[in-house]
């Protein structure tokens, strides 16, 4: 019986700590989003993007602080053997609760095609609670976006 008292006591002292740690809380959302088939002109070239692509929305943080975030496409199938996205660009937008963007951090317009655009973004601290979103523009016009709540 000394062993098991020893044991139990061991227990509740492992969960008495365990429940008086400090600790901090930290957020990982991933989203995905279909891109739907769209056609578009490059160069008097009409650019077909099939069905078969997703995208994909990570981001990471703590509060209001967002420590990584990243946005791009992925296709399979038949997608994935088209010519892909040209002039893209990857923005990300912060909107407060009342869904007003309040900042945008626009990505740079890339003229090659590419079948998996992709961008990280840099850290950000937001002054507000609400969404952060990743949009894909595809000839300056926006195809998809994919978005998260930032919550208390």
């Amino acid at each position: 019986m000394p062993c098991l008292k020893r044991l139990v006591a061991g227990v509740a002292a492992t969960a008495a700590f365990t429940l008086t740690a400090p600790t901090t809380a930290h957020a990982t959302a991933v989203g995905s989003t279909p891109v739907r088939t769209f056609e578009y002109s490059v160069g008097g070239m009409t650019m077909k993007v099939p069905t078969g692509c997703m995208f994909t929305h990570i981001i990471r943080g703590t509060g209001r602080k967002i420590t990584y975030q990243n946005a791009g496409v992925d296709c399979a199938f038949v997608a994935a053997l088209s010519s892909g996205f040209c002039n893209w660009r990857i923005d990300f937008a912060y909107a407060d609760t009342d869904n007003r963007t309040y900042r945008t951090s626009r990505g740079r317009t890339h003229s090659e095609c590419k079948i998996d655009p992709m961008r990280n973004n840099s850290p950000q601290k937001l002054p507000r609670y609400g969404r952060a979103c990743a949009r894909l523009y595809v000839n300056g016009v926006q195809r998809v976006s994919q978005c998260h709540h930032i919550t208390k």
